[in-house]
């Protein structure tokens, strides 16, 4: 077999498209499902038992069925019910309840690792229970469970392949049409893997430069 890169050059603007909004998804995703995430661990640690129990059916739902099932879900579902929903707001809307049912999980480890003591010490400052949890709670319990939450996002990052299949076009979305049309699957494929390789190492180094940057309060405070 002989490998000819040079018929993938026409493609460029392409693969450039799918590559923007596979970055695009995952920013906006990993912002909006960490928020997310945030409001279902307040919630669910609170003193409401039935929004606790909704929450969590939500959690259980998204980490007990497969992603693909609830993108179609929302894309091919919703509309039948008479909600129209364009394939990106699909896409988008199935990656960040993912994230955050996930996410939400993660957070809460490392709220439930917080010592008891600082919930204590923010009760005897006169803080309200959503002070607490913002200001004593949150960050610490952030900078515990971050390695695991930039695993989690670069889970999402590389599962939303699978938004190609209601035609976001995404960076899969540009290697399925490029191939069909150039029937040069090797050279397409090698070169999208090599993207996706280079997406998530990029991703994690972003990642790690902005957690040395979030909770840099606390390496001081240990050395």
């Amino acid at each position: 077999m002989t490998l000819d890169f040079s018929t993938l050059l026409p493609y460029m603007d392409v693969i450039l498209v799918g590559l923007v909004t596979t970055l695009w998804l995952t920013v906006v995703t990993t912002l909006v499902g960490i928020a997310l995430a945030v409001v279902v661990a307040y919630v669910r640690d609170g003193e409401s038992a039935i929004a606790s129990r909704v929450l969590g059916a939500y959690v259980e739902v998204i980490r007990n069925t497969p992603f693909i099932v609830q993108l179609f879900f929302l894309f091919f579902g919703l509309p039948a019910l008479g909600i129209p929903i364009s394939a990106t707001v699909a896409a988008l809307l199935a990656m960040v309840l993912n994230l955050g049912a996930y996410t939400a999980e993660i957070l809460r480890a490392g709220i439930d690792s917080t010592a008891r003591g600082q919930h204590e010490a923010a009760r005897a400052l006169g803080l309200s229970r959503l002070q607490g949890f913002r200001h004593v709670v949150l960050v610490p319990a952030f900078s515990r469970v971050y390695p695991s939450l930039i695993s989690q996002c670069i889970i999402v990052m590389l599962g939303s392949a699978v938004v190609s299949q209601i035609s976001v076009l995404d960076l899969t979305y540009a290697a399925n049409f490029i191939q069909s049309r150039s029937f040069r699957g090797f050279e397409v494929y090698l070169v999208v893997t090599l993207i996706y390789l280079l997406l998530a190492v990029g991703l994690r180094l972003a990642f790690e430069f902005v957690g040395r940057r979030l909770f840099a309060f606390r390496q001081g405070g240990s050395s």
